[in-house]
């Protein structure tokens, strides 16, 4: 049976704020901030993945022309430089093709206009179209998001070409009866807080009010639908202990190592059957 082709969607903003392919300060000592990018294209080279699935692409959606991408990217840029940090090494491959060669732009550009203006619903449609040419160009039978940071709408609606074809990898626990629960762009500072007993109910005015501490969090890979990791759970993995004093780098370089890069493995290859199935009909 043929490899699934995969294409990897990702915000080149949340990998710098992530500080990808960069040496962090990790409680006294420097540790490499791998992304789950690099795990991945090491999986497809060195372990049975790469059996089951081929890299045909990587999107971002940063913006060039928005001020606020411009200064979260200030260190990186919107594309592979050698004067310039980047989220994975420059001579990173998988499958033997370089990653930085399989880098395709399509900016989400809407969000330059204010959430309120009559015109960003259109314009969240056609990016969502362009979105969808790109996918299809390069043949994707399954899609990746990795810290995507928008709710796609249109892509994922039941009847969608990619209903059940598009999968996230959140670094955290989604399961909405799970005790460990953190759903939403803020799910590694809301674990910060669950250590301390406290839950943001908030994120703007930052208000908490006191909660259940919890001493553990994970991560999942589910499918992506309208909500904000929302999807069936196809599999977790809640391996990673919490410590008051971890920083939020500290807890995500833990929280990568010890149970989203574990999730993201499985999960895929329990996905890559039916993913092929559907790709071979």
């Amino acid at each position: 049976m043929s490899k699934a082709k995969l294409v990897y969607i990702l915000s080149l903003r949340n990998a710098a704020a992530d500080k990808a392919g960069q040496y962090i300060d990790f409680k006294g000592e420097q540790r490499y901030m791998k992304s789950p990018l690099e795990y991945l294209a090491e999986a497809l080279d060195g372990t049975p993945l790469g059996d089951a699935y081929s890299l045909e692409g990587i999107v971002y959606d940063d913006d060039a022309h928005s001020p606020r991408d411009q200064a979260v990217l200030a260190d990186y840029g919107f594309a592979w430089h050698p004067d310039r940090k980047w989220i994975f090494p420059k001579d990173l491959q998988a499958q033997g093709r370089l990653l930085r060669d399989m880098l395709h732009a399509v900016p989400s550009t809407y969000r330059r206009l204010p959430l309120d203006s009559a015109d960003r619903v259109a314009a969240k449609s056609a990016y969502e179209r362009t979105l969808l040419d790109k996918l299809l160009t390069l043949q994707a039978d399954v899609v990746v998001l990795d810290g995507l940071l928008i709710i796609l709408d249109e892509l994922v609606r039941p009847g969608a070409h990619f209903h059940r074809k598009m999968v996230n990898i959140h670094p955290g626990i989604t399961r909405i009866e799970s005790p460990y629960e953190r759903r939403g762009a803020c799910a590694t500072l809301d674990a910060l807080h669950g250590v301390q007993g406290s839950k943001v109910v908030n994120w703007a005015t930052m208000e908490k009010v006191p909660a259940p501490t919890v001493t553990k969090t994970g991560a999942s890979l589910h499918y992506v639908d309208n909500g904000i990791d929302s999807g069936e759970v196809i599999f977790d993995v809640l391996g990673t202990d919490i410590a008051p004093e971890d920083t939020i780098l500290e807890l995500r370089w833990n929280n990568f190592n010890r149970s989203l890069f574990p999730a993201l493995y499985q999960g895929l290859a329990l996905l890559a059957p039916h993913v092929r199935r559907a790709s071979a009909g």
